[in-house]
């Protein structure tokens, strides 16, 4: 909906959507100064809509509507407001509101539609802003579709994005690839917060990460992430939860989830809440928990995939009328099984047994310093222990690490040419340690950023540049003249990474946009001195220590068009990255009889295009479509990367009303034959999932039961970057329940 401007008083309101107007009582609209408060209604019936999610732009204050519709919003000064509402079944809404010496209140009036438009985006822009304006590929998962798609993985959850997809070893086990990278070259982050696990060391090492609390994940598919690092070659996924408060809520707000899949067995739930604790302090505390049992497939059972995961944390802040200063705490542990029976795999399979605690403190200055309108502190630590253990009870890898890191962001409105901007700065520690089959070296790492973001508005068109300076230092505790893999020694590595990206609107919901990024990765710790067998990959990997960095080109080009009625994006994207690192067949034997692959750097290609249309087609009938396409390749030998997926995308039919829907998607893939060294082909697939469910309000509360029947014909398909593919096909049909109360 395009932006209204109110200027409000007491009693009379104007309606967003109608113009119409509605008489509140004057004991209602001066009951609370310094608040926005308000009704969010259905613009067709007038119905109060409860488990709406109002906010203010830009500022971490928002509001839950209760059961009669209202919402109020605290702490808010005098001034221009911008203020989003979200709603399940409904299409989003962005109004202007000025307060001035009393509260504001206002009337939102929501449309039904069977499309949602992917509203407010924070990740990778200068500030928060619709997602349709953002100057990058970026997509949002959130309400229904987050409900409807989570897993116990945040590879598996987002794996129908345009442009992802999902390498793994069982439901437990899982990375996400996006437009062909995995690893570190895609930044996972928690609320813009690194997170830290081991899974750049292997497939066999899932994400230390669970999604089930998430209010919304935000992808940026593409190099160019100059606010959170230049290693993100491939994309950055930004989970956010609000961890840490930024406003005092005037009601408990929250949501809780129960989920069962009976593929796997598996039963979670989990409940996350926020309330004041008095009227400076609010408090957010969270748990999940979730068990499950081995996967089954059209042809069988694959063992040993079961697992148990376990994660909670809490947060508060204090908030004032310059911003607010917050710490929150988060403990996550997951146990899960490796299946065997694969080539290099151990006959028996393993357990891995992961543990992290994280603690974050953030201070936010919204009031002008200097030439800034707004200050952000972070300060962040992490601990985190990955052990392997071999039947019968051998501990056979051992990864420890901890990082500690800080960072100062301040954003700027006009500095002479440009109309926004942001600058900051960062430095980490990180210290790792290696254990069991391993003779990797324990290293400490030392990085520092500094960067510049800023952006001119010329009205119908938006430029956008930045740079970003990265220094990198890898100290090994014990250094080596004589190593079996090199000369082992400290390295460092920097360099300037650069964006430049170019906006233009001419109008009608049509938008035309460009990027071009230079972008730079240095080495990982393994790829350096790694030195053991790895039984995910069936090889002895070994690190080289004289790896250069890995420099990244990329060019992204795109369109799209945004309605009432059909929102779609077309992009086409060219990644040139020279020194990529891989691992590559040395013909050599180790000593445990194991193929050695030393990480050497090569220039590689990796060009594709993406594309994503949801169209309403009246009635509440709307059609959706997804595809996505990407090939890598050895710039100098044309020779097919590994583990790069195939043509594949989904589409689907829904029918939806604001208390209910229906839905049937084919999910497809082609068959992937360009293939790398020691690869085997994988015929494509056609698969077909349903799933309808239900919105209702009790006791004041939006409550949404969703079933979803999985692989509905019990196809017998492969997932070419599987890595146990060659033993098990992926899951059979299967029957999923999920439960979410929104308070």
């Amino acid at each position: 909906m395009k932006p209204t401007l109110f200027r409000l008083f007491p009693a009379v309101v104007l309606a967003p959507a109608t113009g119409m107007s509605i008489s509140l009582t004057p004991a209602h609209a001066q009951e609370h100064e310094g608040e926005i408060e308000g009704v969010v209604r259905d613009a067709e019936t007038g119905e109060p809509l409860a488990g709406s999610f109002v906010s203010v732009v830009g500022t971490g204050t928002a509001a839950v509507t209760h059961g009669d519709g209202t919402f109020h919003l605290s702490g808010i000064e005098d001034g221009n407001y911008e203020i989003h509402a979200d709603r399940l079944g409904y299409r989003g809404a962005t109004i202007e509101v000025t307060v001035e010496d009393e509260s504001a209140v206002v009337v939102i009036e929501l449309v039904a539609s069977p499309i949602a438009l992917q509203g407010m985006v924070v990740t990778a822009t200068i500030s928060e802003r619709d997602a349709a304006e953002a100057l990058r590929p970026v997509s949002v998962m959130a309400g229904d579709e987050l409900q409807l798609q989570m897993q116990g993985t945040i590879a598996a959850t987002l794996a129908s994005m345009p442009g992802l997809a999902v390498t793994s070893m069982g439901p437990t086990v899982s990375q996400p690839v996006v437009r062909g990278l995995s690893g570190d070259r895609v930044l996972l982050l928690e609320d813009g917060t690194r997170v830290v696990d081991a899974s750049n060391s292997g497939t066999d090492h899932t994400n230390a990460l669970d999604p089930a609390s998430a209010r919304r994940i935000e992808v940026v598919r593409g190099p160019g992430a100059l606010l959170y690092g230049g290693n993100a070659l491939g994309g950055v996924i930004n989970v956010i939860r609000d961890e840490i408060p930024s406003a005092v809520p005037h009601h408990m707000t929250g949501s809780a989830t129960l989920q069962s899949q009976t593929v796997t067995g598996s039963v979670g739930g989990g409940a996350a809440t926020t309330f004041a604790l008095s009227e400076h302090i609010p408090v957010r505390v969270e748990a999940m928990a979730r068990t499950g049992g081995d996967l089954k497939t059209p042809v069988g059972t694959l063992l040993n995939t079961d697992g148990d995961m376990w994660s909670g944390g809490a947060g508060s802040s204090y908030v004032a009328a310059w911003g607010h200063m917050g710490a929150s705490f988060r403990g996550y542990l997951n146990q899960y099984g490796i299946p065997g029976g694969f080539v290099g795999g151990h006959e028996e399979g393993v357990r891995i047994e992961m543990e992290r605690a994280t603690s974050k403190f953030r201070t936010r200055i919204t009031r002008p310093v200097g030439a800034f309108r707004n200050l952000r502190f972070d300060a962040f630590h992490s601990w985190y222990e990955h052990r392997e253990i071999e039947p019968p009870d051998i501990l056979g890898t051992l990864y420890t690490q901890q990082a500690a890191s800080g960072d100062i962001l301040g954003q700027h409105a006009g500095w002479g040419p440009f109309a926004a901007g942001a600058v900051g700065a960062r430095v980490s520690w990180e210290d790792f340690g290696y254990g069991g089959s391993l003779y990797t070296p324990d290293t400490r790492r030392l990085r520092a950023a500094a960067y510049l973001l800023e952006e001119i508005d010329l009205g119908s068109t938006r430029i956008e540049w930045g740079l970003r300076y990265d220094w990198t230092r890898a100290d090994p505790v014990h250094e080596d003249r004589d190593s079996d893999i090199g000369e082992i020694r400290d390295r460092s590595f920097h360099s300037v990474s650069g964006s430049l990206g170019v906006l233009y609107n001419p109008g009608s919901g049509l938008t035309l946009g460009a990027s071009a990024v230079r972008a730079f990765r240095s080495p990982d710790i393994d790829e350096l001195y790694s030195e053991g067998p790895h039984l995910a990959a069936y090889a002895f990997e070994i690190g080289n220590p004289s790896l250069e960095a890995e420099i990244g080109r990329g060019l992204d080009v795109y369109i799209r068009y945004e309605s009432d009625r059909l929102r779609g994006e077309v992009t086409g994207f060219y990644n040139d990255i020279r020194g990529y690192v891989y691992g590559e067949d040395t013909d050599r034997l180790s000593r445990v009889l194991l193929p050695i692959y030393q990480f050497q750097g090569n220039d590689a290609v990796f060009s594709g295009f993406e594309a994503s249309a949801d169209a309403d087609m009246g009635g509440g009938v709307a059609l959706e479509a997804v595809v996505a396409s990407v090939t890598g390749s050895l710039k100098d030998t044309d020779e097919p990367l590994p583990l790069v997926p195939p043509l594949n995308g989904h589409a689907a039919l829904k029918y939806e009303r604001p208390k209910w829907f229906i839905r049937g998607e084919a999910e497809m893939a082609a068959r992937q034959d360009r293939i790398g060294e020691f690869e085997t082909v994988t015929d494509g697939y056609t698969v077909l999932n349903l799933s309808a469910g239900t919105r209702v309000t009790l006791g004041g509360r939006l409550n949404v039961l969703t079933l979803s029947l999985d692989n509905a014909t019990n196809t017998e398909y492969r997932n070419h970057l599987s890595r146990v593919k060659e033993i098990m096909p992926e899951a059979g049909r299967g029957l999923s329940i999920t439960y979410r109360v929104v308070f």
